[in-house]
C-alpha cells in the first residue's frame, strides 16, 4: 500500500509550482503520486510541467485529499480567493509568515498544517518544520509529514509561536551559509589564492563539514574540538571567529533575531 493511495484516489491540488512547489511535486511523483491525481494551479507554470500528465489550471476535484499552498505570501490572498470552501481536505501551507489564523478565515472547518521548508528542499536536502491547528488529527499530521519528507527531513513544533524562529534560523539560514561561502572565498583570495580555487575550496569545505555534522553521531562542538590542536592553525582562526564580542556567536544571534522579528512583522501584515 502506497503512502499516496488516498491522494491518488481523491486528488491533490498544488497552488503555486515555482521552485519550492516544483521541488515538492518532483519528490511526490518519484514516490508514487500519480500525475493524473495532481491539479496544478499556476498561471505561469514552467514549460517543464506542461506535458507530464498533470491537470494544469483545471477545475478542482470535488473533494481533494490535500490542498498545498506554495505561493509567495504576497500572493496568498489572491490564491485563497480562487479556492472554493473545503471541509474534508487537508490544507498544507508552505508560505513564510502566513499564519494558521489567516487560513482558518478561508477554511474554518478544515484541518490546516503550516510548514516552513527551506531551499535545499530543491535537491531533497531540506529541513521542514510543521505545526497543525486543532482540527488536525494524528493521521493528518502524518500525511503532511509524508508529503514533506519527499524533500528532506521534518520536525514537528510544539506551538505556532516557534515558527518565526524556525524561519529566522533554517528558512533564511541557507542564505547565511551561501554568504559564508562568499566570505571564506574572498578571505582565501586575500591570502593569495585565485578566485576560482578559493571558491572551490570554500564551497566544498562548507558542504563537507555540513555532511559530516549530519553523519557523525557527535555534537558539533566535539567535531570542532577534534580538528583543533592547541596552538595550531585552526585554534588561531577560531580565536577570532569565536570572540565573544566581535566573533560569529553574537553576529549570528543578531542575524537570526533580525530575521525572526521580520517574520513576526510579516505575520502581522506589516509589509
Amino acid at each position: 500500500m502506497s503512502d499516496f493511495d488516498d491522494i491518488n484516489t481523491r486528488g491533490l491540488v498544488l497552488v503555486g509550482c515555482g521552485r519550492m512547489g516544483g521541488a515538492m511535486l518532483k519528490g511526490w511523483l518519484a514516490r508514487g503520486l500519480e500525475p493524473g491525481a495532481v491539479t496544478v494551479i499556476d498561471p505561469r507554470l514552467a514549460p517543464e510541467w506542461q506535458d507530464k500528465g498533470l491537470r494544469v489550471n483545471a477545475e478542482l476535484p470535488e473533494n481533494p485529499a490535500v490542498l498545498v499552498l506554495a505561493v509567495k505570501p504576497q500572493m496568498m490572498a489572491e490564491a485563497l480567493g480562487e479556492v472554493p470552501v473545503l471541509t474534508d481536505t487537508l490544507v498544507v501551507s508552505v508560505a513564510a509568515g502566513t499564519t494558521i489564523a489567516t487560513f482558518q478565515n478561508s477554511f474554518p472547518t478544515a484541518p490546516i498544517v503550516r510548514v516552513m521548508p527551506n531551499t535545499p528542499a530543491a535537491i531533497g536536502k531540506g529541513i521542514s518544520a510543521m505545526i497543525g491547528n486543532d482540527k488536525t488529527s494524528a493521521a493528518h499530521l502524518d500525511l503532511a509529514e509524508t508529503l514533506m519528507r519527499a524533500v528532506g527531513r521534518v520536525v514537528r513544533l510544539d506551538s505556532e509561536d516557534q515558527m518565526d524562529a524556525v524561519t529566522g534560523l533554517s528558512g533564511s539560514g541557507p542564505a547565511y551559509v551561501f554568504h559564508m561561502i562568499e566570505a571564506m572565498a574572498k578571505a582565501g583570495e586575500a591570502q593569495g589564492l585565485s578566485a576560482d580555487l578559493a571558491l572551490e575550496l570554500a564551497r566544498m569545505t562548507v558542504a563537507g563539514a555540513g555532511a559530516l555534522a549530519i553523519d557523525a553521531d557527535e555534537d558539533p562542538a566535539v567535531l570542532r574540538q577534534n580538528v583543533t590542536s592547541p596552538g595550531g592553525t585552526t585554534a588561531a582562526g577560531l580565536s577570532v571567529l569565536m570572540d565573544a564580542e566581535a566573533g560569529l556567536p553574537p553576529l549570528m544571534a543578531r542575524t537570526v533575531a533580525a530575521a525572526t522579528e521580520r517574520g513576526r512583522e510579516l505575520g502581522k501584515g506589516n509589509a
